[in-house]
């Protein structure tokens, strides 16, 4: 374990000799490097203090729909059936009146869905998605991803740690880069599934309807090729559209 983080490590602080080669300042690449090796140990509560700055930056960004609008109106009345604590976390959710095809969650419980994912699918495909959305923060996913975005942002931070706390030492470009690479994370297959199967469960245990994930990730399938926000980081929609159906023929 020790052996794979340093190698992680150099390879983070070379990419910041690559970006910052006409002037070397040797003492900020080891804060780098340092900082790419603090990632991977991140506290819970230093990832919520990220991730609430995160989120926090994103609302600042996006048109949020109002309390009485008919977006925000949905969603709550979409989501209370789904209600719980994630890994003890209340999640909070909101409307993008963005009409772009997407939807995210971080690990403080933020739950993020687009005007344009809305439009393209019925309530029960909401809570499909929402339910998978879920699924990343429960199962600790969004917090690897978040470990992840800001090992990657160390590669272009030479900057000596402040000594203030993680989320301090972040300035307004730095958190901008940090939450770019956090909403761009890739998911693996394994935790896509397994995200996949915490919505049908949560939808089972609640008596809600579960064919949504099937026609949800069918429509996705066909938004594929550049339309989809989505689509960048759920991969194989087709496939999981069958897993889902087969999921829903065995416990018939």
């Amino acid at each position: 374990m020790i052996s794979r983080l340093s190698a992680g490590a150099a390879l983070l602080v070379m990419a910041g000799l690559a970006v910052g080669c006409k002037t070397m300042d040797v003492g900020g690449m080891v804060g780098a490097g340092s900082k790419a090796l603090q990632a991977y140990n991140l506290s819970d509560q230093e990832v919520i203090a990220l991730s609430d700055q995160s989120c926090q930056q994103m609302d600042a960004e996006n048109k949020i729909a109002s309390a009485n609008s008919k977006y925000n109106k949905r969603l709550q009345r979409i989501v209370k059936p789904l209600s719980k604590q994630l890994n003890g976390q209340t999640p909070n959710f909101k409307v993008y009146q963005v009409q772009e095809i997407n939807a995210w969650a971080m690990a403080n419980g933020c739950i993020r869905v687009y005007a344009g994912l809305m439009d393209k699918m019925n309530d029960d495909e909401l809570r499909g998605v929402i339910g998978h959305e879920m699924g990343h923060v429960e199962l600790g996913h969004s917090k690897k991803a978040m470990q992840t975005a800001y090992g990657l942002s160390a590669a272009r931070d030479v900057a000596a740690a402040s000594g203030n706390g993680v989320a301090a030492q972040l300035n307004s470009s730095q958190l901008g880069q940090l939450t770019e690479a956090l909403l761009n994370a890739q998911f693996s297959q394994s935790q896509e599934s397994a995200a996949d199967d915490y919505a049908f469960d949560l939808l089972t245990e609640r008596k809600l309807k579960t064919q949504g994930l099937v026609t949800a990730f069918e429509k996705l399938a066909e938004l594929d090729g550049g339309e989809s926000s989505v689509m960048s980081s759920h991969p194989g929609s087709k496939d999981r559209a069958q897993r889902m159906q087969q999921r829903i023929d065995a416990a018939k």
